[in-house]
């Protein structure tokens, strides 16, 4: 093989095709030691991405920080105790954010604007589509979106820090080529750099699965509230979307820069193959299941190996309180989830149809939907 094949094979170097990219920015990141977020870390932000965009990059950020900042300037820096202080802290903070995004991105003459969402602008199909449309019209003007969780509002965002997966959905909803994850960490290790001196970055990661989970670090600092394992979930969710992953620290010098001309920094996740859908990464990993269901081992393999919609006769039990279009988990007959769909069906009517034909429905409901429990197209297979 020549030079060049060889360079087209290594994964690093493949990241300098990227041209739509979504970049995450932590609260350790964006903060100095005292707490303050640290404007001249913003300015280099700025040209940093002035230089992506000279190379034809369309480029969104997910921010933190907002809480951050307001409370250094509500609680002296003194860690709020309540939900209600942290989205008071979010919404003095988030002005002031902005404001700093505005001031260094304006010196290279680039253009912001503000993006507030939470999970149910993801979860409801039209929100998804409308925030899809809002977004991509901002990147085709030329202007970089700053997105943030709308943590006034969002109580359960800011308790599970989902500024992560966040960055993972919206890199799914934008179908980008790459996530660029920064934190105040060098990328994944074998062990928690810590506790363990010699720890040893792990360079490249094929597939997150629950090995890789294993060896996420603890809880973050008092800045942040998503930790290595959030980030890591984060990674396997943009992957499984086909799109490819760098952990990496944002203090290092021109991260983006370098990790867009294939240097080796933090940690690559590779994109896996056969990219899902928009709609069904959707369903996938945006939707929350309201329930599952357990079927039996002939509706397994007619779903897996023929690739079968399912239908009542396979299901033999129903958990959860679930409507019509909602998405539930599929289990098989030892309790192991290996899909998860939108059920054409109640969780009460599912509860009356299990086991039956579907020519026996309509006899037992008084009524039928579908012959399809969970139609093909709307099923996701791990």
């Amino acid at each position: 093989m020549n030079a060049a094949g060889k360079e087209s094979d290594n994964p690093r170097r493949q990241l300098s095709q990227a041209r739509k990219i979504v970049v995450k920015l932590g609260s350790a990141v964006l903060t100095d030691r005292h707490g303050d977020l640290d404007s001249r870390f913003f300015f280099r932000l700025a040209g940093q991405i002035s230089r992506a965009r000279e190379r034809g990059c369309h480029i969104a950020l997910v921010t933190s920080g907002a809480v951050a900042a307001g409370m250094k300037r509500i609680n002296a820096g003194q860690q709020p105790g309540s939900i209600p202080q942290k989205q008071a802290a979010a919404a003095v903070g988030q002005s002031y954010l902005m404001w700093l995004y505005e001031r260094a991105f304006g010196r290279w003459g680039m253009m912001v604007a503000q993006v507030l969402l939470t999970h149910e602008d993801f979860k409801e199909r039209k929100r998804y589509l409308n925030s899809w449309h809002t977004l991509t019209t901002l990147l085709t003007l030329g202007v970089v979106p700053v997105i943030n969780e709308n943590d006034t509002v969002a109580v359960e965002e800011i308790m599970l820090g989902d500024n992560d997966n966040l960055s993972a959905m919206l890199a799914s909803l934008l179908e980008a080529d790459l996530l660029i994850m920064l934190s105040d960490v060098e990328g994944l290790y074998q062990q928690d750099p810590r506790r363990v001196a010699n720890a040893r970055l792990i360079p490249i990661v094929e597939e997150v699965g629950a090995d890789i989970e294993r060896q996420a670090c603890g809880p973050p600092g008092h800045k942040g509230v998503g930790g290595m394992l959030t980030k890591i979930q984060a990674a396997g969710v943009a992957t499984k979307a086909g799109i490819a992953t760098v952990i990496a620290n944002g203090r290092t010098r021109d991260v983006i820069t370098r990790i867009l001309a294939g240097e080796e920094i933090g940690t690559l996740f590779l994109p896996q193959k056969g990219r899902l859908t928009k709609r069904k990464h959707w369903i996938a990993f945006v939707l929350r299941p309201k329930g599952a269901l357990e079927i039996d081992r002939g509706a397994q393999e007619a779903i897996l190996k023929r690739g079968k919609s399912l239908l009542a006769s396979g299901i033999i039990g129903v958990s959860g309180r679930f409507d019509r279009g909602d998405a539930v988990d599929i289990l098989s007959g030892r309790d192991v989830t290996f899909a998860r769909g939108l059920s054409n069906y109640s969780a009460s009517e599912l509860e009356r149809i299990k086991g039956l034909k579907s020519s026996a429905i309509e006899d037992k409901l008084g009524y039928k939907h579908l012959d399809e429990v969970i139609h093909r197209d709307n099923l996701v297979i791990w």
